[in-house]
């Protein structure tokens, strides 16, 4: 009896048809509304934070909509008169073959677990992979998705992943230090000059820039020389312009309030500094530099 309801091997070919279009919407039906509540819990606020359970999400998904097509293919072709026990044999010998045939997809879905869950990067993080440089965008079983610095989306499959660079912080700093004149008014004139420059270099070159620039305080050196310091957050490798354009225009701007100013009172140097995880990458919020009491 049971063989039998499976089967329904009494119905006429009418009700086998409308057996298998009733299993083909049953099986579609299904698959929609796992994809419905699985987009539900992928647009959860908090799971938008943990890359590994939206991307084992994913997998789960896009294994049990596999299954419910199978299943329902399998059935729909026993009312064909063919096998069960032949069908999943014939899967299973198709699937070894597409499985040789596709090595690459494998190594992209290997590759993508293993970055998953060891922790080599996450959504959001700041990297440079395989000689791209961008935001992780997403972490899949095939792709890893950077945004870069010019707001393209960059496909990486997983298999090409080498020479994985993270920058903890999500900005590479950049210091300029600028030696001030020991005389009050012109230092204060100096300073003057200094934001100027900075804020026409931020509108310039706003596309090397994490976040708007800060100029610290004046401070003093042991040795009795005065300096303020201007701190730029910058995409790797894009700190070309602060040496060869922001410092040359400091220089003959500051030349022309005191005439014995030199090149060498200029310092520019970078620094990739540690920070937990849990910081956010930067974004442009003002077009201004921030000065620093």
């Amino acid at each position: 009896m049971a063989a039998d309801l499976l089967s329904f091997s009494s119905l006429g070919t009418t009700g086998r048809i409308v057996l298998v279009l009733a299993v083909a919407a049953f099986a579609h039906l299904a698959v929609r509304v796992v994809r419905h509540y699985t987009q539900r819990l992928l647009s959860n606020n908090a799971l938008m934070r943990w890359a590994k359970l939206r991307t084992l999400v994913g997998l789960i998904t896009s294994v049990l909509v596999f299954t419910l097509y199978f299943l329902a293919l399998g059935l729909i072709l026993r009312e064909f008169g063919v096998s069960l026990t032949a069908y999943l044999a014939s899967a299973s010998i198709l699937g070894l073959a597409i499985g040789f045939g596709s090595q690459g997809l494998v190594q992209d879905v290997v590759t993508g677990l293993t970055v998953i869950f060891s922790d080599l990067f996450q959504v959001g993080d700041l990297v440079e992979i395989s000689g791209q440089t961008g935001v992780v965008e997403g972490i899949g079983m095939r792709f890893t998705v950077l945004l870069n610095p010019l707001g393209a989306q960059v496909f990486i499959p997983n298999r090409t992943l080498s020479n994985v660079v993270v920058y903890p912080r999500g900005y590479v700093r950049c210091f300029a230090d600028i030696t001030l004149a020991s005389q009050q008014d012109k230092a204060d004139l100096m300073l003057e000059k200094i934001k100027e420059i900075t804020d026409g270099f931020l509108t310039q070159y706003r596309g090397i820039f994490r976040d708007q620039p800060e100029i610290e305080a004046p401070a003093t050196t042991p040795a009795g020389r005065s300096f303020v310091r201007v701190k730029f957050r910058i995409w790797p490798g894009r700190s070309a312009p602060i040496e060869g354009a922001y410092k040359p225009e400091v220089v003959e701007t500051l030349k022309r309030v005191d005439a014995e100013y030199d090149a060498w009172m200029v310092n520019v140097n970078s620094e990739i500094s540690e920070a937990p995880r849990s910081i956010q990458p930067f974004r442009m919020s003002r077009s201004r530099s921030k000065v620093i009491r």
